[in-house]
């Protein structure tokens, strides 16, 4: 852990660049990381944004991360929550002006994202004003379509570069004995827990495998429901999901 720990400059400045890597704590920013300090690239900051939501042995994840490495991560987080967003916050433009909350998130209003993760980012960013910032994205070579929506920005795809799919970032770090606890043999994902935009078997293993989780999200559907008439999903409702995940074991059975 020696090497690893010379290969990085946490909080080192060298000239007006700043390289700093986007880690989400998945399996493609883990493997990246990692690749990176074995081949004694750049690294001046090592950035995890919080979003409060995330599944419990993703933050065990983070733990080990940072033992391996040899030093802490920067964490940052927004001064406000899931739960104020989601309830409390008043809208301050738009034909909602005035109104409160966002509810659950869906594709056409994906607020979780920008109020949990890229309003975060960029406030802390903000420090390095008259720095080339040189960002470093896990985005793994079967994913190249994402990159484009980042087109003309100073961000570089080191897994695109290696030719890494998502498939060889999950067996390197398993290699490594990372394993999020198993998650990514319930889950194709791991973020938020809560996300709506989840496919309805993932949701399944979550109610299953997770009952405290569950049991938050029940409550957060049914104080939508009452303060906005919104359920979970447009198709289902956190109880209508029980009903219907009950219902498929017991015709399995």
């Amino acid at each position: 852990n020696n090497q690893i720990i010379n290969n990085m400059i946490i909080g080192g400045i060298q000239g007006l660049k700043r390289h700093i890597v986007s880690f989400s704590g998945g399996k493609d920013s883990t493997a990246m990381l990692f690749k990176m300090i074995e081949n004694n690239m750049k690294i001046d900051d090592v950035l995890f944004c919080d979003t409060g939501v995330e599944f419990p042995d993703m933050y065990d994840h983070i733990k080990q991360v940072e033992k391996y490495i040899g030093n802490k991560l920067t964490v940052i987080k927004n001064e406000y929550s899931y739960e104020y967003y989601m309830f409390d916050y008043i809208k301050v433009k738009g034909k909602n002006k005035g109104k409160r909350g966002y509810s659950w998130s869906d594709f056409r209003n994906r607020w979780c994202t920008r109020c949990l993760k890229l309003t975060p980012i960029s406030k802390y960013l903000r420090q390095y004003k008259g720095y080339d910032i040189i960002e470093y994205h896990g985005i793994a070579l079967d994913e190249i379509h994402r990159t484009e929506k980042n087109k003309g920005r100073d961000i570089n795809y080191p897994l695109v570069e290696w030719g890494m799919t998502e498939k060889d970032c999950l067996e390197y770090c398993y290699s490594k004995g990372f394993t999020w606890n198993g998650l990514y043999e319930k889950f194709d994902r791991v973020s938020c827990f809560l996300c709506p935009l989840q496919r309805l078997r993932e949701l399944k293993v979550i109610y299953r495998e997770f009952p405290d989780l569950w049991a938050y999200m029940r409550e957060l559907d049914r104080r939508s429901v009452e303060q906005f008439n919104r359920k979970f999903r447009s198709d289902y409702s956190i109880a209508e999901l029980e009903v219907k995940f009950d219902k498929e074991d017991m015709t399995i059975v």
